[in-house]
Parts: C-alpha cells; sequence; structure tokens
C-alpha cells in the first residue's frame, strides 16, 4: 500500500489518532518502530521509514515501541472496502485459518484464489506475506495478553494459536528479541478467578459511543444483554462455558474496556475479535466522513454525529433470528417477541439453532410463517462462511424460505460486519429522505446510495438516525 511520507510524518509530529494503525513509523537510528500517537520525542525525517503494518515493520528488522505498545493499536481498515478477497483472507486469519501447521494452499482454496496472487495482494496493501501477517497477529496478541493479563505463558500460547509452548518461545522472540517471561516480568495488570480479565481496544476517533450504545439499548435483550450506567454488557458461552462481558467507554484515552468473567484464556481471540466486530473499534471515521460527504445530504448529519459506528453481531445466528422477527414490525415490538423467545427457551443465552428446533415456538406472537422460516433457518443454520463472496452469502440467504432482500442484506450488514451493504428498500431509509424533502422511492434510494460507496452501512445509519 503505497503511503504519502510527508502526511506520514506529519502526522506523526501532530500525534493525530485518526491515523493510528493506518501506519507504523520505523525510527532507524533506534531499531524501533511505534504507533503515530507515540508520546516519545518525535524523531527526525531523515530517520523515520513508514509501513503500511506491523508485520512489514517487524520483517524489516524492527522492534515494538515499549510506550505506544504497537500490538494495541486499532486494525488498518482504511482500505477494506476496495480488496474484498484481502478483507476475506483477514478474517479467515483472524479465525485461524493459518495457525501453526495450517497451510496457505488451504486457506486460497477456500477463497477461491491462487497463492501467488493472495502473496501479491498482500504484499500491495499490508507489505508483508499471508503467513507473515498470521504471524504477527498472534504474537502481538500474545504481547498483549502477556501485559494485560497474569494468564500463564503456556495459556497464552495456546489461545494465540501456538501447538507448543516452545515454538511460542521461539518466535517470540524472534520477532521481539525478549522471550514471554522477560515480557511478563515487565508486569501485566489482568487478574484471574473470580476477578475480571481486562482488555482494551483502541479505536480512531471521533467515536459515537452514545449513538452506538443508543443502537443496542434500545435492541436489548434482558436477561442476555442489556445496557445500564453507561456500560454494554452480555451473557455469553463458549465451549460449553458460561461467562459475562462488559464493555466501558474510556474516551480520554480513545479506546473501549473489556471487562470478561467466567470464561477461560483459551476464548479470549474469540472473545476478542467478536469485541472488535460488535462494537466496530477498526473504523476508519477520517476515510468514511470524506467519501459520504459526496452526498451533500449527509453533510450535515455527519457534522451532528462524528464518528458513528457500525453496530455488529455477537453472533451469525442470533442476527439472523432477530432479522427474521423484526420483519415488518417494529423495533420495539421485534425486541418484545425475541424477549419472549428468549424466555421460553431460557438458556441464560442466546438460543442455539438446535434449540430452536427442539422448542415450540406458538404464542409469542410470531406468524405461522415467521415460525416455520425460524425452523428452517435453524435446520440449514452452517454458519456464515467469510471465504465466500458476500454476494454468494446474500443469494443462499435468500434461497431460504420466509427470508428476502431486505432480511438477508440486514445479516450480512450486521453479522459481517460489511461497510458496503445495506437493507434494501427499508421503510426506515425512505422516510429518512423524506424528512431531508429528497426523492424517496425506492429506486431513489438505490440511486443515491451509489454516492455512498463503499460505505453503503454506514449511510444507511445516517438516514436511520433521523429517526
Amino acid at each position: 500500500m503505497s503511503l504519502d511520507q510527508d502526511i506520514c510524518y506529519q502526522a506523526l509530529k501532530t500525534r493525530d489518532a485518526r491515523f493510528d494503525g493506518r501506519f507504523f513509523t520505523a525510527v532507524t537510528s533506534t531499531g524501533i518502530f511505534c504507533r503515530p500517537i507515540c508520546p516519545a520525542t518525535t524523531p527526525k525525517r531523515e530517520n523515520c521509514e513508514f509501513y503500511p503494518s506491523a508485520s512489514a515493520a517487524l520483517n524489516a528488522g524492527f522492534r515494538p515501541c515499549l510506550r505506544c505498545r504497537p500490538e494495541t493499536a486499532p486494525d488498518s481498515g482504511a482500505w477494506l472496502g476496495s480488496e474484498a478477497v484481502v478483507k476475506r483472507a483477514l478474517r479467515l486469519i483472524e479465525e485461524g485459518a493459518l495457525d501453526d501447521d495450517k497451510k496457505l494452499t488451504d486457506l486460497c482454496d477456500r477463497l477461491g484464489v491462487g497463492e501467488r496472487h493472495l502473496r501479491r495482494l498482500f504484499q500491495r496493501y499490508l507489505g508483508a506475506a499471508p503467513k507473515q501477517i498470521a504471524q504477527t497477529r498472534r504474537l502481538m496478541f500474545a504481547k498483549h495478553l502477556l501485559c494485560q493479563t497474569d494468564a500463564s505463558i503456556t495459556e497464552i500460547a495456546s489461545a494465540c494459536g501456538f501447538n507448543s509452548q516452545r515454538r511460542f518461545n521461539d518466535a517470540y522472540k524472534s520477532a521481539f528479541d525478549l522471550n514471554p517471561s522477560q515480557e511478563r516480568k515487565k508486569g501485566g495488570t489482568g487478574t484471574r478467578a473470580d476477578k475480571a480479565i481486562i482488555l482494551r481496544f483502541a479505536y480512531r476517533p471521533p467515536y459515537d459511543w452514545e449513538g452506538l450504545l443508543g443502537f443496542f439499548e434500545a435492541r436489548s435483550l434482558t436477561p442476555i444483554e442489556w445496557v445500564t450506567q453507561g456500560c454494554y454488557h452480555r451473557r455469553i458461552a463458549l465451549g460449553g462455558h458460561h461467562g459475562l462481558v462488559k464493555i466501558s467507554h474510556e474516551p480520554d484515552k480513545n479506546r473501549i474496556k473489556a471487562e470478561i468473567t467466567g470464561l477461560p484464556v483459551c476464548h479470549l481471540r474469540d472473545i476478542s475479535r467478536r469485541i472488535r466486530r460488535l462494537f466496530d473499534v477498526d473504523a476508519d471515521p477520517q476515510a468514511i466522513a470524506h467519501d459520504l460527504s459526496h452526498d451533500p445530504a449527509l453533510v450535515a448529519l455527519i457534522e451532528k454525529h462524528p464518528g458513528l459506528r457500525l453496530p455488529g453481531a455477537w453472533d451469525g445466528f442470533e442476527i439472523a433470528v432477530r432479522a427474521i422477527i423484526g420483519q415488518q414490525i417494529s423495533v420495539k415490538g421485534a425486541r418484545t417477541i425475541c424477549i419472549r423467545f428468549i424466555d421460553r427457551i431460557a438458556s441464560g443465552v442466546f438460543p442455539t439453532p438446535q434449540e430452536v428446533i427442539d422448542t415450540d415456538l406458538d404464542g409469542l406472537g410470531l406468524t405461522q410463517r415467521r415460525i416455520d422460516t425460524l425452523k428452517n433457518l435453524a435446520e440449514n443454520w452452517t454458519g456464515l462462511d467469510v471465504a465466500r463472496p458476500v454476494e454468494e452469502t446474500i443469494k443462499s440467504l435468500c434461497d431460504l424460505p420466509g427470508i428476502g432482500p431486505w432480511t438477508a442484506h440486514y445479516i450480512v450488514m450486521r453479522a459481517l460486519s460489511e461497510p458496503d451493504i445495506y437493507p434494501v428498500a427499508d421503510l426506515g431509509l425512505i422516510r429518512g429522505l423524506e424528512k431531508l424533502n429528497l426523492p424517496a422511492g425506492k429506486k431513489d434510494l438505490e440511486e443515491r446510495s451509489q454516492m455512498w460507496r463503499p460505505w453503503r452501512a454506514y449511510g444507511a445509519l445516517y438516514l436511520w438516525s433521523l429517526g
């Protein structure tokens, strides 16, 4: 990915948090690389090299700064809308597709691309090969856990996808010139047992926390999720373990804080991935606002709600169920029926496909057609394969009886955090156009949304913000 050297250096000098994670500065005189927000004295311009990813900086022989901690930077997302193959590959890597002993050829087969082509794309956009990106991400998350929790090194190695502690130690030493135990001696700050494990996730400001929290609160499904005192809470189940996640905002640090109780360390990478998407922490609000401003009708809304985020999903099946229940009824009505649905099954967390299959759904306020659709969805649910092109996923959803384009697009927008997908012909969006005194037919909405690419989901959210 081409980086404008002058812009990068200016962002470094001003410690501009909007560029956090979009590039990393390697300092040739010290051999370390930093985030743009690093509090250290700004190095001379001639001593700076700029890299599009932490992997590229590591591969060039630089080590991460101990002050700004590059492993805590938001992920790079400015280009995600422009290269679908790289985006899908990164999501598979996040899910462990290139963990120890897993082959690049298998990843390429899932993506339907050649190995050489994928290497070329990764080099172009991230400055490093797929295996290098995967290794760096695992090691950076391990560094995050070593510094923020007191989980054992063995637990962290396993949680980060390493088959043996010895292999983990060797990789860590090679990357950071420290072994994990030396890193740990600097002081982990997390806790165990009855206390919460605490993780923090940086974002690029601005961040519309109130808007995102309001979205979740209006749709919250007590007793499995709720919003209180400016915090989001959720009961979860992973691998047979039940736990609680609490998310709060630390605006002075441009980050959110997650307190996790009841879950073992082995699930932390999965939990981290879900939180990042649920709260859209890797979005690039500067790029989104710039592109959406091509539509004059959105300019005032962007100024009113800077840093608006796309609400993600904890689980794809949950969003699919909620989208079906919410067909052609109000948000309040859908929430009421969803709570009845959860109370009927009473598992303490959102129901699984098998629980939906096994439960009588009569008497909840659902039509027989909705019940049939939910049962059919549960019987055919195999998850949403992020390796598939999004258009194929939408088509496969629409092939299920009772699911049309609106529902399929909404599921994909929320469950896969697709920035350029929105629920077509949505009545709320059409009403939003009417409130702006704009042509408000279905065709008008589709034509106007072309100005929002590649951020049509965010454009839709701005129209929804009109109420």
